[in-house]
């Protein structure tokens, strides 16, 4: 029977010279760490050091997610990943009617600089490197970080992370927007120039297409809809008077890694390739740095079963290797019981031996790029690019990312291939281990992570004290000044630092930029 990828170009039995043919391998392989990219963004890849291991983790209060951070850095952790709650990613504080029956449920509850400090409690800020799962309020979960390592003697151009940031993705996948996009990139915009300035060596934003996949996205959809919004995230900064050299150097990306590890490892380096002669010859970018397509990626929590959720732990191996031998430059590994609830403490840890295991007991990491040159991934490659661009052009032809993104075709695009997904998992197409093969007759019982349901209380009661310990004045003057920026043109992030100073919640600071620029409604136009 004839194979296909995920994006629906056929798989041949058999490659060969005649699949490359008309190839030039100095055109499109370079060396590494050299344009194009295709085998890497750096020269030696991991043979020096192996990538950031990530793990992305976060429930109930600043201090229980402070333990497991503690615990991952102690079990080998090089970077930490924070998921922030449902209210705190929507801009909502813990005590918002809205809020009730969220709060700690799906990440850590961040109201104010208090918890901010009690979650990074006694974790060295100049030495672990953090990524923020956060979008539309990512300007004031990031300045509530530079607060706190202030409050350390920290300085500014000392603190290496990631904000996510990537507000488009929301519009189109993912669902936890605020404001309506004009806006939004208003916002991604004047943090770009913040961080320009105050936190150098941070990347302001994670352009995602990792939600874009779980909602169902083939990889060409993927690496096209992604690759378009970063577009737009250019534009946005150069329409603002920002030299593209001055930020571009400091954009990010985030891909998912799925169990088709051939096309995976295509996926990458497709991705990078096109980004590359986008930024260098599109933007006009000088600096090489501007031209690299730097990622970080997660295994496919979309493939994760509840049913035989051991078997979860061979999806995440193999998900892992795709992303390394993809050339990733950080990876979060699933805990294989992510389909049923939030990791326990041991599966949170297997997770990360499963990347430990990839770079210290196999020699995948001693050589760059070792699929390059290979007939079948280099034909793959040249496959999914030119998919990829297919669709980028049609989002062009649309208008752009945002165009589109209005128009429906980003997500009207993303269901259509969900569908095929499921109809050919229903009919037995597609084979799922253990949930239309392979199946038991009985499950196995699995005893979840519970979480303890007084969270909301603390919380509300933790904000409560907040209100009454802080100067209300100052609180509200601050907030004022950040109503006339966003009202204007200046940049938002000094008033809304200073607010955030006083003790203004998140949800505060929100509530002003929702009066000034509303909210987003879907459907609507803009």
């Amino acid at each position: 029977m004839a194979r296909h990828t995920e994006s629906g170009r056929p798989i041949e039995p058999v490659y060969g010279p005649g699949d490359l043919a008309d190839w030039d391998p100095a055109e499109r392989l370079g060396e590494p760490g050299a344009y194009p990219y295709t085998r890497g963004v750096y020269p030696t890849m991991y043979t020096g050091r192996p990538w950031t291991m990530r793990q992305y983790a976060g429930f109930g209060t600043a201090a229980e997610s402070n333990a497991r951070y503690r615990e991952l850095i102690a079990h080998g952790t090089t970077g930490l990943s924070v998921a922030f709650d449902l209210p705190t990613q929507m801009g909502y504080d813990s005590d918002a009617p809205l809020a009730h029956g969220e709060v700690g449920r799906v990440g850590v509850a961040v109201d104010s600089v208090e918890d901010m400090r009690e979650l990074f409690d006694g974790i060295p800020l100049d030495r672990v490197s953090t990524s923020m799962t956060i979008n539309a309020p990512a300007a004031a979960l990031l300045l509530l970080y530079q607060l706190v390592a202030e409050e350390r003697g920290i300085p500014g151009e000392r603190l290496t992370g990631t904000v996510q940031n990537d507000v488009l993705k929301e519009y189109i996948a993912r669902g936890t927007y605020i404001f309506p996009p004009r806006p939004s990139l208003r916002l991604t915009a004047d943090l770009f120039a913040y961080c320009a300035d105050e936190l150098p060596r941070w990347n302001t934003i994670s352009i995602s297409g990792y939600h874009m996949a779980e909602a169902g996205a083939s990889p060409a959809q993927e690496v096209a809809f992604t690759l378009a919004d970063g577009i737009a995230y250019v534009r946005t900064a150069l329409a603002a008077g920002m030299d593209v050299d001055a930020f571009a150097p400091r954009l990010s990306f985030f891909f998912v890694a799925r169990s088709t590890l051939l096309e995976e490892v295509a996926k990458f380096r497709a991705a990078r390739r096109i980004w590359a002669r986008v930024m260098r010859e599109e933007f006009g970018a000088r600096d090489p740095k501007s031209w690299m397509l730097r990622f970080h990626t997660q295994t496919a929590g979309v493939q994760l079963t509840a049913q035989q959720p051991e078997v979860n732990l061979v999806r995440v191996a193999v998900q892992a290797l795709a992303a390394v031998l993809g050339g990733t430059q950080s990876l979060h590994t699933n805990a294989f019981d992510e389909a049923i609830a939030l990791p326990t403490d041991k599966s949170a840890r297997l997770a990360l031996r499963t990347q430990q295991v990839l770079a210290y007991e196999t020699d995948v990491p001693a050589t760059v790029d070792p699929f390059a040159g290979s007939y079948a991934v280099e034909s793959l490659t040249d496959d999914l690019e030119a998919a990829a661009l297919e669709l980028m052009d049609r989002i062009a032809e649309l208008g752009g990312a945002v165009a589109a993104v209005e128009q429906g075709f980003q997500k009207g695009e993303i269901e259509r291939n969900a569908y095929r997904i499921a109809r050919e998992t229903e009919e037995g197409e597609r084979v799922v281990v253990g949930v239309n093969r392979f199946r038991l007759d009985e499950e196995e019982p699995y005893v979840p992570l519970r979480l303890d349901p007084g969270i909301e209380t603390r919380q509300r009661e933790r904000l409560a004290r907040l209100r009454a310990s802080r100067d209300t004045g100052a609180v509200e003057s601050a907030l004022s000044a950040l109503r006339e920026a966003a009202r204007g043109t200046d940049n938002v992030l000094p008033p809304m630092k200073r607010a955030l100073r006083e003790r203004a919640t998140v949800g505060e600071v929100c509530d002003v930029l929702r009066g000034v620029w509303g909210t987003y409604q879907p459907g609507e136009s803009f």
